[in-house]
């Protein structure tokens, strides 16, 4: 399925985008690259109202909000980062198993992709796996899943390095469908050749909100 494109508003070109969702009527992302990682609530017009950097040693990934928390995975330092979701203030890490893709949370755990076709079901608290999550396409697994967005019990996936978004019924883990933006993301990449792969999925309420890494728009889809 070839999702319309509603609306565009503008995104920073030097965010290297691992995670992205709403709160509210703002939006917040998680960046990547080592020495440019980091943390940042934004307007929907691009105004940026709070931010936090990671350590230049760390190279981050995906995020999700909790409660008064936010949780920010990186890539190969197996640890997660949480932080205050308003105003961001750093409180604490936990060890991940695996290298740290994409976050979301669903049914009272966090859901982590590492790039395998297993999602982890991570538990508040003691943070220690729970359960996992095998991703099929009509029997075989779906991998190099990315960032994740949740919305009731449909999973929502970028596959990496690719221009389309995984639609998946929890908790089986069977796709349901795709989303094929590769025709938007060819695109771009004819007007704004340094740019990296579609990455980054968010939902208001009513709509998905996608954008890619280094990517001058975040496009709003209709649902």
């Amino acid at each position: 399925m070839v999702p319309q494109i509603l609306d565009s508003i503008p995104h920073e070109k030097t965010h290297f985008t691992q995670g992205l969702f709403f709160d509210g009527n703002e939006l917040i992302e998680t960046t990547g690259q080592y020495g440019q990682s980091g943390l940042y609530r934004r307007t929907l017009d691009g105004k940026i109202l709070d931010s936090a950097r990671l350590a230049d040693r760390y190279f981050g990934e995906g995020s999700i909000a909790v409660g008064d928390d936010i949780f920010y995975l990186t890539w190969k330092s197996k640890k997660a980062f949480i932080y205050s979701r308003k105003p961001f203030a750093f409180k604490g890490e936990f060890h991940i198993p695996t290298e740290g893709w994409g976050l979301t949370y669903w049914k009272s755990a966090l859901l982590m992709s590492n790039g395998s076709s297993e999602l982890l079901q991570i538990a508040l608290g003691g943070f220690n796996v729970v359960g996992v999550i095998q991703v099929t396409d009509n029997g075989y697994p779906l991998k190099l899943l990315n960032e994740l967005e949740i919305v009731g019990d449909t999973l929502y996936a970028n596959v990496w390095q690719t221009g389309v978004i995984a639609v998946i019924s929890l908790p089986s883990g069977k796709v349901v469908r795709y989303l094929d933006l590769s025709r938007k993301v060819a695109e771009l990449k004819r007007k704004h050749p340094d740019i990296d792969v579609l990455n980054g999925i968010a939902y208001d309420g009513k709509n998905l909100w996608v954008t890619g890494k280094n990517w001058p728009w975040i496009y709003k889809l209709k649902n």
